[in-house]
C-alpha cells in the first residue's frame, strides 16, 4: 500500500468525525467518516482492497463500486477494515487537536508554484501544487534531520521523504502518521534508520533491504522483466528473462515459456527455473520483439 502522506492531506476536521457503517447497494461493506468514504472493494482471488471517495451526497445503502476511486491496500477482512475506518476517525481527532495552520501561499517550489501551505510549526510547513508537493524546513529546522536522511535544500517530497520530516519532529504529527513514517523509513532507507535506532531490521522489516537481498542471491539467476498470456502456446505465458533482472541497453534477453497456473509475480520479480522452464524460440506476443534479439 502506498503510505499516507500528510503533506497532501487537506485540512483537518474540527472534533472527532461521525463514523457511520452500512452496506452499499452492490452488498459491499462501507463506511462514512465526515466527508470520507470507505468500502471494502471484492477483488480476484477472494481478497479485498480498502477504496475510498470523497463527499458523497446519496445514503450509504445507494452507494456502488463505482462511487469510489482512491485505492489504499489491501484488507484481510471485515474486521480490518472496520479497524481500518476508526483509526482514520481517530487521525481526524489527532490532527485537530496539532491546530495546523492553514495559509495561502505562491512560494516557489520544486514542484511548481505552491497553490496553498499548512503550518505544522515554525519552520515546518508542507506545501501543495498542481501536481505534486512536500515539506520545507527552514535551515534551522533542517539541521536536526539525521545527516544520512537530510536533503540540503530543506525540501522534502510528499510521496515518501515526508517522512524523514516526520521521524525527526515526531511531536508535528499524529500516532498514525507516525506508524506510516516509521514503515516508510524503514522500507526506504534502512542503513539510516539502523543507524538511528540501532536496531538491525530483520528479512520481512524493509522493502528496500529485501530487495538488495534478492538481487544479490539472484544476480546470476534469469529474472522476467516483461510477459504475456501466449496466444501461440495454450496454458503458459509467454515471458522474457535477463540475468539479474537487468534492464540495461545491450543486455542479453531470453524468452521462456512458464505455465500460466505457475506464474506468480513476486515483490522483485520471478525468478525463471532452467530445469523447469526452457527456453522458447516460436513466434512471439510480445510488442517489439524483433527477430534476430536472443532467443
Amino acid at each position: 500500500m502506498k503510505t499516507p502522506s500528510p503533506a497532501s492531506s487537506g485540512a483537518p476536521s474540527l472534533g472527532r468525525p461521525e463514523v457511520s457503517f452500512g452496506r452499499s447497494a452492490d452488498d459491499m461493506a462501507v463506511a462514512r467518516v465526515g466527508d470520507t468514504a470507505f468500502a471494502m472493494a471484492p477483488a480476484r482471488d477472494g481478497r479485498h482492497y480498502l477504496v475510498t471517495a470523497w463527499r458523497l451526497s446519496r445514503p450509504i445503502a445507494e452507494w456502488t463500486r463505482n462511487d469510489f476511486y482512491g485505492h489504499s491496500g489491501e484488507l484481510a477482512d471485515e474486521a480490518a477494515f472496520r479497524f481500518r475506518v476508526l483509526e482514520h476517525a481517530e487521525h481526524q481527532r489527532e490532527l485537530r487537536m496539532l491546530g495546523r495552520i492553514e495559509e495561502h501561499s505562491q512560494s516557489h517550489t520544486p514542484w511548481g508554484t505552491s497553490q496553498g501551505a499548512t503550518v505544522y510549526a515554525e519552520g515546518v510547513a508542507s506545501h501543495s501544487t498542481a501536481g505534486h508537493g512536500g515539506f520545507r524546513l527552514s535551515a534551522e529546522r533542517n539541521r536536526k534531520v539525521h545527516p544520512m536522511l537530510r536533503a540540503a535544500s530543506g525540501w522534502y517530497e510528499e510521496d515518501a521523504e515526508w517522512a524523514i520530516v516526520a521521524i525527526t519532529f515526531p511531536d508535528l504529527f499524529t500516532p498514525f502518521e507516525r506508524r506510516c513514517a516509521e514503515r516508510t523509513v524503514k522500507d526506504s532507507w534502512p542503513d539510516a534508520w539502523e543507524a538511528i535506532s540501532g536496531v538491525i531490521l530483520q528479512p520481512g522489516e524493509s522493502h528496500e533491504k529485501d530487495r538488495r537481498a534478492f538481487d544479490t542471491a539472484h544476480a546470476h539467476d534469469w529474472i522476467v522483466i516483461s510477459a504475456i498470456t501466449s496466444k501461440h502456446a495454450a496454458g503458459f505465458v509467454e515471458v522474457v528473462a535477463t540475468l539479474g533482472g537487468k534492464r540495461v541497453a545491450g543486455t542479453e534477453e531470453r524468452r521462456f515459456l512458464v505455465p500460466s497456473g505457475e506464474y506468480r509475480v513476486g515483490p522483485f520479480g520471478f525468478v525463471i527455473d532452467p530445469d523447469q522452464h526452457e527456453i522458447y524460440g516460436g513466434p512471439s506476443d510480445i510488442i517489439g520483439w524483433r527477430p534476430g534479439r536472443a532467443a
